[in-house]
């Protein structure tokens, strides 16, 4: 079995892909969360508002249109202190990719979630 055949889940704390592993042979069915670390964080209200604000903020605009991830952070933390809200919005996105109600895009190209890097911009998923 080549690593491209191993299957994958996504992490339910932050939205990235995890690939099977031998130690979680036994109890893959069972496996949530990728790290402790994301055990600990689980999913909060905070990352659940980002979400909810992501969603929000798609609605108000056209169906092609993008958002960046700080809009959502701006809007739950507020003009003071939405820089530490990045990463949980940027996690609040990777999530919502892996329920396939938004597309990641960086210089409009639709990226994976799991390996982006740098601006990332967020938009309603293209019907079809």
């Amino acid at each position: 079995m080549t690593a491209r055949d191993l299957p994958e889940k996504v992490c339910a704390a932050c939205g990235r892909r995890m690939v099977w592993r031998k130690k979680w042979a036994r109890e893959w069915s069972a496996i949530r969360y990728c790290s402790d670390a994301c055990r600990r964080r689980r999913a909060d209200p905070e990352g659940a508002a980002l979400e909810a604000a992501i969603l929000e903020l798609l609605a108000q605009r056209p169906h092609d249109a993008s958002i960046c991830p700080s809009e959502a952070a701006r809007r739950v933390g507020g003009e003071e202190d939405w820089r530490a809200l990045m990463e949980p919005a940027r996690a609040a996105a990777r999530r919502l990719v892996a329920r396939g109600e938004v597309e990641m895009l960086q210089r409009g190209v639709r990226v994976d979630p799991s390996t982006a890097r740098g601006p990332v911009r967020l938009r309603r998923r293209a019907r079809g």
